[in-house]
């Protein structure tokens, strides 16, 4: 009897889940083919980041010569929205619809506030820039409110979304799903960061316009496309006389769970702590320790291989059924060695000790992240998950904000009072270190808010059938 020989589709199938990335997040339920089609909307999120925070940060800087703090207050209009993400994620779990859909709504509006927002952004911009016959409050408003709808386009977007890919999961792939569509938040910025840089290389505002506003379709249509037969419709939701739950009990019922405030107050202590240094590493490697340009660029790959390594050291630990607080602990542990190493750099005047600390920092943030995510899904129930999710996702982009704003801000106003007391003359490196050691202060508050956590649950957010499914490079997060 001859022996059957596999066919070639059966082969490819075998071996795309061992080498794919995120093969390892689809499942019947949920095809990997549909999966990468939903996750475009996490592509246009990366996209629209990238535009406000990187693009168009530098345009309105140099080319329209928009004064650097206005620019900064812009930028941050969209953290707004940000604390609504939990009020955004309730309204999705409690939606009500003639169409049985609950999420799908809050994807298309979302998507047609970030539409709105990026369609009259060049010409708001170019009215802020003094390009244009108007009175000068009209393009301070009129930028206002562009930056405004896209951050709330951006975070319904995201958050109604993230909610959806949690409903069509199976509960053991949930946190795969999720982290799946994060790492393509940053496929978006990477590719869209590319894209700009070659469409913008000789500037006009014409090629701004075109810029931008393509963007807006792009936004619509990549939407759209992951949307499309996502949702099936709800008979529940489709009921318009069924009882809602107000946020408050929403809420309430969340925060009922002992551990959902010390993980949302970890988080945001965390996501703090390694994110106040995000716009100052490379400044003080070339004011401090005298980089220069190509050794404070190479900074972002070493910051860069300590994330993918941190991330690397998770998916091996949760894979063995380690408990994600014990390993965002230790994540926090090391940002505690990496900022010092930070510290000491400067007074030994190491280059080597500052980009050691670099790695670290990345690795630290690495291990945290991913193990946050992996407790923090642990609260998401199949009714709830968009208030969850919010929750999570509110606290995480309000710190990270927040953490850029701070570490400029409390850097200069160090600076300054040194240089204007009668100390004497301040010490270049006064202002870094003391946004160094702030951020060694919220990781021991990170650690001492965790540790209850990790005493009570040795197995945080592993259900039976979690434990026993390997954790895999789809568990990667943002």
């Amino acid at each position: 009897m001859t022996k059957k020989r596999p066919r070639f589709s059966d082969v490819w199938v075998g071996m795309s889940r061992k080498l794919l990335p995120f093969a390892d997040a689809a499942s019947d339920d949920l095809p990997l083919g549909r999966l990468l089609r939903l996750s475009l909307f996490q592509v246009c999120a990366g996209m629209a980041l990238t535009l406000l925070t990187g693009t168009l940060n530098r345009v309105m800087i140099v080319e329209l010569g928009v004064p650097a703090w206005l620019v900064a207050l812009m930028i941050s209009i969209p953290l707004l929205a940000a604390p609504f993400r939990a009020l955004i994620g309730h309204k999705s779990d409690t939606h009500r619809s003639h169409f049985g859909w609950r999420r799908g709504p809050y994807i298309w509006f979302g998507s047609l506030f970030m539409f709105g927002g990026l369609a009259i952004m060049p010409f708001a911009l170019l009215l802020l820039s003094g390009g244009a016959v108007g009175p000068w409050w009209a393009g301070h408003v009129a930028a206002a409110i562009a930056f405004l709808f896209v951050g709330a386009g951006l975070h319904t977007t995201q958050t109604a979304g993230l909610a959806l890919a949690t409903d069509l999961a199976p509960e053991k792939d949930r946190p795969r799903v999720v982290a799946l569509l994060y790492l393509m938040l940053l496929v978006g910025m990477g590719v869209s960061a590319l894209v700009y840089g070659w469409l913008l290389t000789d500037f006009t505002q014409t090629k701004l316009i075109q810029v931008i506003q393509g963007s807006a379709v792009l936004a619509i249509v990549f939407n759209l496309v992951a949307l499309w037969k996502q949702e099936a419709k709800d008979a529940r939701v489709a009921d318009m006389t069924a009882p809602r739950p107000s946020f408050s009990e929403s809420w309430r019922s969340l925060m009922d769970d002992p551990r959902a405030k010390r993980l949302l107050i970890c988080v945001g202590l965390g996501t703090m702590a390694f994110g106040m240094q995000d716009i100052l590493l490379e400044p003080f490697g070339a004011e401090i320790l005298s980089m220069t340009v190509s050794q404070t660029t190479r900074l972002t790959a070493i910051f860069a291989g300590g994330t993918l390594l941190g991330f690397a050291i998770a998916a091996r630990q949760l894979s063995r059924d380690s408990d994600p607080a014990r390993i965002s602990a230790f994540g926090l542990l090391i940002g505690v060695v990496a900022f010092s190493l930070v510290i000491f750099s400067e007074p030994l005047g190491s280059s080597f000790l500052f980009q050691a600390g670099t790695f670290l920092i990345g690795l630290g943030g690495g291990l945290f992240s991913v193990c946050m995510l992996t407790a923090s899904m642990s609260l998401a129930k199949s009714a709830d998950s968009g208030i969850a999710l919010g929750a999570w996702g509110a606290v995480q982009a309000t710190a990270a904000g927040s953490a850029l704003f701070l570490g400029g801000a409390i850097k200069d106003s160090v600076q300054t009072g040194f240089a204007m007391s009668a100390v004497g003359e301040a010490h270049p490196a006064i202002g870094y270190s003391a946004v160094y050691h702030i951020e060694i202060f919220l990781l021991f508050l990170a650690l001492a808010v965790l540790g209850p956590i990790v005493r009570r649950s040795p197995q945080l957010g592993a259900s039976p059938s979690q434990q026993s499914r390997k954790f895999g490079l789809a568990a990667f997060p943002e």
